[in-house]
């Protein structure tokens, strides 16, 4: 098991509220329905040793689009990508951030939220490997966050593709790509206290 401190670490998620509309989407479909089975596991495990949740998305080029929209658009049956957002939907302890472009801190207010949260760890997951996610780890890496990046919830459109992510992650950005069920929270005995209250 590789043990991660709970207290500093935050759970991305990047682009998993999404409609999968678009050309080539039905080879990705399977495999984003797959890694979201595996996810919302590890997101349940990270609600309850109290880390936080963050989902990164973007914001399809509507700059008046608000999240709950496009949560209730790319959960809608007629979105191909439905099972996948419908599995991920965010809770109201959860929290968003809309982005303009590729990585999670390009214009967006991630590092402001962080730095409130005293966020040091980041689990980097989502959807694409090769593009957002990796985008964001390598921003996140330059800021000196300990990244780690569970090869079972980051999917691309092809597996060579995630392949190459994967890779990039572990060797340039000195990322952790272990599997997330051997992902293991660890609790301060005061934080268990407190909420065995």
């Amino acid at each position: 098991m590789v043990p991660v401190p709970a207290s500093g670490t935050a759970l991305l998620l990047i682009d998993v509220i999404n409609d999968l509309a678009f050309d080539g989407s039905e080879v990705l479909v399977p495999q984003a329905e797959s890694m979201a089975h595996a996810l919302a596991g590890l997101k349940r495990r990270a609600a309850a040793a109290g880390v936080p949740t963050v989902y990164i998305n973007d914001n399809f080029g509507q700059w008046r689009s608000d999240f709950r929209r496009i949560v209730s658009h790319c959960t809608a049956r007629s979105s191909p990508g439905h099972r996948v957002s419908s599995r991920l939907r965010p809770t109201a302890r959860d929290y968003f951030v809309l982005k303009p472009k590729h990585s999670g801190f390009f214009d967006t207010t991630l590092d402001t939220l962080l730095e409130a949260l005293r966020i040091r760890r980041v689990i980097l997951t989502g959807i694409a490997g090769n593009i957002c996610v990796l985008f964001t780890a390598n921003d996140a890496y330059m800021r000196e966050y300990r990244i780690f990046a569970p090869s079972d919830c980051i999917v691309s459109n092809t597996a060579a593709d995630n392949d190459y992510a994967l890779r990039q992650i572990s060797t340039v950005l000195k990322g952790d790509v272990t599997i997330s069920t051997r992902l293991s929270f660890q609790t301060t005995r005061r934080a268990s206290r407190v909420r065995g209250r």
